[in-house]
């Protein structure tokens, strides 16, 4: 399966035509943001779990990151809260589930093999405005960015692949036609493009430069 998958060409999803697919195991649904591969795969998904749901227990070979988007999401590890940021290195498995339901932001196989840091920390809705660092290795930077309503933010044109999620208020972006962005909406924007938005209410963004697909089956 190929979702969105020429990391060259910009892309995204607003969160007002998700379209919710079933997972393999009951009570558990995704949205396909992008994909290669099947049920191995480098993906990015949004993955939605009814209450008392769960997924079977399972390792991470390349490695996942996930951010709770809502609800409260669980595993052997732990309870994780609204705007829990997440990272499980490459050799890493768990059991998760969700007792009251949860939404979750998940990336998986888009580790180096060597970057074995686990991360967890929290995103705050109380943050300044402007840019906050959530974890960095080498060439791949994770952040989150506070835009208060009304003001414009230009991204530089990196010569990576940049990626943004909307974690809550709404944007306005150009890009051939100008798109309004509600919370969880996704863009990934091709190596060299800017990206310039405005925040037409108070907007907490989730943001990264990411590394190159691996070979899923792998």
């Amino acid at each position: 399966m190929r979702v969105n998958a020429d990391l060259n060409l910009t892309a995204h999803q607003s969160s007002d035509d998700f379209i919710w697919h079933p997972s393999p195991l009951a009570g558990v649904e995704r949205v396909l943001l992008d994909r290669v591969g099947d049920e191995v795969a480098v993906a990015t998904s949004l993955v939605r779990y009814a209450p008392q749901a769960y997924f079977d227990a399972h390792g991470h070979v390349l490695g996942e990151e996930f951010i709770v988007l809502e609800g409260v999401f669980s595993d052997e590890h732990g309870d994780y809260p609204v705007g829990t940021y997440i990272r499980n290195p490459p050799g890493t498995a768990h059991k998760p589930h969700s007792e009251p339901g949860c939404i979750i932001f998940v990336k998986l196989r888009q580790f180096d093999d060597v970057d074995l840091t686990p991360v967890i920390k929290h995103i705050s809705t109380q943050a300044a405005a402007g840019e906050h660092d959530l974890y960095q290795y080498k060439d791949e930077r994770v952040g989150y960015v506070h835009i208060p309503a009304g003001e414009r933010f230009a991204f530089g044109a990196d010569y990576f692949v940049r990626e943004l999620l909307i974690l809550s208020g709404e944007l306005s972006w150009q890009q051939e036609v100008t798109h309004k962005l509600k919370a969880w909406s996704w863009i990934r924007m091709a190596p060299g493009s800017p990206l310039r938005v405005t925040a037409t209410t108070d907007c907490l963004i989730f943001t990264k430069t990411r590394p190159q697909y691996r070979d899923p089956g792998r």
